[in-house]
């Protein structure tokens, strides 16, 4: 039985082909910009292992201990936003998109400003959690937007036969 999955080295030759010079270019810097996140994200993961095992075997780690919390989930954050870069780069490189989304770009600030609100210090001032608040509000509703504008145009497409082949 011969599988139809696609080899997706086979795919890329092909696509290299027809690339043109520029978007070749931005297919090398996606490629190489998603190799350094890699290995950011993997040093980021084994300092983070280190860390906590270190508090575990010194029984230094309470979670109940806010300074430990904000910072154990702190540094977990960090990683899962770096994630979220390499994952929105990779499709760039495997052409799913031509450029790295709007969309994407406003997720992952939401969830930087979410890691920010973890590790805020309990005493901030109350103009910096509102500025901080602002800012989640109106990345949230410029997503919501987006994402309804986006729901929109599908619909259309699925209705407009013109658009569709």
């Amino acid at each position: 039985m011969k599988s139809t999955r696609l080899n997706p080295f086979q795919v890329f030759r092909d696509q290299w082909a027809i690339m043109s010079l520029y978007e070749r270019f931005e297919q090398v810097v996606a490629l190489v910009l998603s190799a350094v996140i890699a290995v950011i994200i993997v040093v980021s993961l084994f300092q983070l292992i280190a860390i906590v095992f270190t508090l575990l075997v010194l029984d230094a780690f309470n979670p109940l201990d806010h300074k430990v919390f904000q910072s154990v989930f702190g540094m977990i954050m960090t990683l899962l936003i770096a994630m979220e870069f390499k994952h929105s780069i990779v499709r760039v490189a495997l052409r799913r998109d031509s450029i790295i989304q709007v969309k994407t770009v406003i997720l992952i600030g939401l969830i930087a400003l979410a890691r920010k609100f973890v590790i805020l210090d309990p005493e901030a001032s109350p103009g910096k959690i509102a500025a901080l608040a602002g800012a989640t509000l109106a990345l949230g509703a410029t997503y919501w937007l987006l994402r309804k504008r986006g729901d929109r145009a599908a619909e259309t497409s699925e209705h407009d036969p013109s658009s569709s082949q």
